[in-house]
This record gives C-alpha cells, structure tokens and sequence, in this order.
C-alpha cells in the first residue's frame, strides 16, 4: 500500500475511534476526550488514564502507548496486527479502553 492508501486508513480508524468515544458519553456517561492533531488521537479518560494511537507513515504501523505499554501494528492485508505478539488492533484497543475506563467497552474498526 502507497502512502495515501496507508492515510486513508489511519484517518478511518481514528474517526472509527473518536465516533466511538462519543457513543461511550452518550451511552453509558463516560467522560472520554479526544484530542486529534493530523495523524495522532489522544483519549484522555476522566481518572487521568491516557492511550495514544498514532500513525507511523515511513514505516507503515500504528503504534500505541497506553499505561500497560507501547504497541506497534502492521497491516496484514487484513487486519492490523501487533508486531510482537499478533494481537489484533481492535481487541488490544478494546482491552486498553477497558481497562482504562474500568468499564467492559468493544472497539470496532
């Protein structure tokens, strides 16, 4: 995939994200700010819990910094999978977003 194709993505799964975060406050009343500066969304949880997600053009990944860690993913041509232990964006996001909120969320991409 050439530069573009790889942005387009980004910018999906990032707009995928933050839509989400609203639905959480409409939803269930958590408080969750996105911030968005180009290619990178911070989500900012009201007890002070953060998780980064930014794009790494030259390399092709997402990368991820949560309080548990930092994550790179690759797209596999299907799904974008951790580098070192293959897990699936989604479910690491879904697992980094619960446990940050304490609350059981899904994030779907």
């Amino acid at each position: 995939m050439n530069e573009t194709e790889f942005l387009a993505r980004i910018d999906r799964i990032l707009d995928s994200v933050e839509a989400q975060a609203d639905t959480w406050f409409e939803n269930l009343d958590l408080d969750v700010e996105t911030r968005r500066e180009g290619h990178v969304l911070n989500l900012v949880f009201d007890n002070g819990h953060q998780i980064v997600i930014n794009s790494q053009a030259p390399l092709q990944e997402i990368w991820v910094a949560a309080r548990s860690g930092a994550f790179h993913y690759r797209f596999d041509g299907e799904n974008w999978k951790d580098t070192r232990a293959g897990q699936d964006l989604h479910d690491a996001l879904s697992r980094l977003c619960s446990e940050a909120s304490g609350l059981s969320l899904v994030v779907t991409l």
